[in-house]
């Protein structure tokens, strides 16, 4: 199993099978391993070897470079073990690498989009790959979509929700995202540093509260700002069951309503934007996927499961059994969130 250069996605047998599409799934390409291994200065961060293990920075903290972030074969084994037929994979975000100088940053981000795409030729039908973008340089980053869209055929973009600390609704981004629009491609958004400040430094809280409130602050700022109503058929899907927003966009569209700071750029009502946008449901509690269910409908989520990180769901089992475990799942809601939501945002449909 995972040794095959062409899976089995979708075996003919009998009844017809469901085919699981993940859009969470995480890569640091090889490529990207020996460019930081042999010149940690230039790129800022640093890998280390340990008793025959290899280790990486992730904010922070040393994490082993385990084999599925970098060998496709691995990856696939892993698919075939939980049962993931598809998984569209985009780079982790401790490599984000917009914290580096212009010329640095287009570097190693042509490095690990090339990366990429080697690994999805390896299992053309496995694998899908997600752009990555040098966001410090906005004009190096549209030279470099549409590079790899022209050249690979990358169907999203993965953007952070903001780029050192400025939100990816400020102006100068703007021309980026008009981009990816124009190409037909959706984005992915990551955080991958935790805008808020004050107890956050102990027990994790910068992932397990800071990257949920990192995804809501760039929602309503793409909200308020004016930028979705000029950026009218983008698609944007959310990590982590889209932060606090679905439980929290009622207070959204009171807040438009009762008080004047959010209409400042005449921006639509938030109960309307909030239908521009999908989600993954990795909400690591089944009762809270029902709720996003409710909330965005079936038709506007995916699978994710962010692995190789230990913020995935627990278990071999992973997503697609945290997905049966959803309460009072139909069979239609099943394929919308396993298949056909993933197929229409790639335009496999």
């Amino acid at each position: 199993m995972g040794t095959r250069k062409k899976g089995s996605a979708g075996k003919k047998t009998g009844a017809k099978k469901t085919i699981n599409y993940d859009l969470h799934n995480h890569v640091i390409p090889e490529a990207v391993v020996e460019a930081i291994r042999r010149n940690p200065e230039r790129f800022g961060t640093r890998i280390e070897e340990r008793n025959g293990k290899r280790y990486f920075d992730s904010h922070g903290r040393m994490t082993e470079l385990l084999p599925e972030f970098c060998d496709p074969a691995a990856k696939v084994a892993w698919m075939d073990r939980v049962g993931m037929d598809v998984s569209v994979i985009s780079v982790g975000p401790p490599i984000y690498f917009y914290w580096l100088k212009a010329e640095a940053g287009l570097e190693i981000t042509r490095l690990a989009n090339d990366g990429i795409a080697r690994m999805v030729a390896q299992y053309p039908d496995r694998l899908r790959g997600m752009a990555h973008l040098p966001m410090q340089d906005p004009d190096a980053a549209i030279v470099e979509l549409e590079r790899v869209a022209k050249e690979y055929g990358f169907k999203a973009v993965e953007l952070a929700t903001s780029i050192e600390g400025v939100p990816l609704a400020d102006m100068k981004f703007r021309k980026v995202l008009k981009t990816i629009e124009q190409l037909g491609l959706f984005v992915f958004t990551h955080p991958y540093q935790c805008l808020a400040q004050g107890w956050m430094d102990d027990y994790y809280l910068r992932n397990f509260i800071g990257f949920p409130l990192d995804t809501t602050m760039m929602v309503a700022h793409l909200m308020f700002s004016g930028a979705l109503d000029d950026l009218k058929k983008l698609r944007i899907l959310l990590a982590h069951g889209g932060g606090y927003v679905p439980y929290q966009i009622g207070r959204f569209v009171h807040g438009h309503k009762m008080r004047p700071e959010p209409k400042v750029n005449n921006a639509s009502s938030p109960r309307e934007l909030f239908k521009r946008f999908y989600f993954d449901c990795l909400t690591h509690e089944p009762r809270s996927t029902r709720h996003l269910i409710t909330m965005a409908g079936a038709d506007h989520i995916v699978i994710g499961t962010d692995h190789p990180f230990d913020m995935g769901p627990e278990g071999d089992a992973r997503q697609v059994g945290q997905v049966n475990a959803i309460p009072g799942l139909t069979a239609a809601e099943r394929e919308w969130i396993c298949s056909k939501t993933a197929k229409k945002l790639l335009g496999e449909d």
